[in-house]
């Protein structure tokens, strides 16, 4: 009796559990569909503009070689003419309009480039990655352009190599395009006169750590330029926002795209007036 009564009352029990349990089972199978459904419209969108994208940068090609020969032709013309006539005259206002327009077809050529890099397929091709060698590698090729700015690129490389499952390639280009922003932010605060974090040295760092018992690497790209100010900080990770006249908007959201591809994240820290210190964190092998 005792036995049958137990088991009515587990089976009062059971019923309502199995019916939240299919409830949550199939709410989550209705998330993971819309998650896949968006997934879809994104890569179908990604590749129009992708596409659109290629089609104008094959007639801005064009239109960059024609503006080339168009300069030389002046340039050919200007030599024949005496100095201070009017012909002169007009040759010069239009060999600085042709300036001008390479100047704009250069810098929309980088933006398509830049938006090509960000709207692309990413597919990467991991292989278990010595972090500190990757790092070291990148110091050396970018040491030339530190220099240029009067900037020492300085590393602290973890004393056991962090090892992880990385694209190479990728996670360099995602690495200086933090390491590009932190030089030309220390440079454009020392020349403006901007307040800053008083040095001139550039730190790459990598370290491990545990999370949840989980093993993982962070990479440190440290700078003492004049800071990000909290209202910029929430938006610098947006496309196209650029607090530079000169930037796409592009680099940082390239970045943080190719390390969540890697399962990893990349945050920041910054103090106005002494530096910024931004971070990748990555799942170790």
């Amino acid at each position: 009796m005792y036995f049958w009564f137990g088991l009515g009352i587990g089976v009062l029990i059971a019923v309502p559990l199995v019916a939240w349990a299919s409830r949550r089972t199939e709410q989550r199978v209705r998330r993971l569909e819309r998650r896949a459904q968006a997934a879809e419209r994104l890569a179908e969108l990604g590749t129009l503009t992708g596409g659109l994208a290629h089609e104008i940068k094959n007639p801005l090609s064009t239109v960059n070689l024609n503006v080339q020969l168009l300069k030389e032709d002046l340039r050919d013309a200007a030599a024949e003419l005496p100095a201070g006539s009017v012909g002169s005259e007009r040759l010069d206002r239009a060999q600085r309009r042709i300036e001008s327009l390479t100047r704009e077809t250069q810098r929309l050529r980088v933006i398509l480039e830049d938006f090509l890099r960000f709207a692309g397929q990413v597919k990467l091709d991991l292989h278990p990655t010595n972090i500190n060698v990757l790092v070291e590698e990148l110091v050396d090729f970018f040491a030339p352009q530190a220099q240029a700015a009067k900037i020492q690129l300085r590393t602290q490389l973890a004393a056991n190599p962090p090892i992880a499952p990385a694209d190479a390639g990728l996670l360099k280009q995602a690495m200086l395009n933090l390491i590009i922003n932190a030089t030309q932010a220390m440079d454009e605060a020392r020349n403006k006169n901007i307040a800053h974090g008083g040095c001139n040295e550039l730190i790459i760092r990598t370290d491990r750590k545990k999370t949840g018992g989980q093993d993982e690497l962070q990479i440190h790209v440290t700078d003492c330029g004049p800071g990000i100010p909290a209202e910029r900080l929430e938006k610098i990770f947006q496309p196209y926002y650029s607090s530079k006249k000169t930037g796409t908007g592009l680099g940082l959201p390239t970045t943080r795209r190719i390390i969540e591809e890697h399962g990893g994240t990349v945050s920041v820290h910054s103090e106005v007036g002494k530096g910024t210190d931004f971070f990748i964190t990555l799942p170790a092998k």
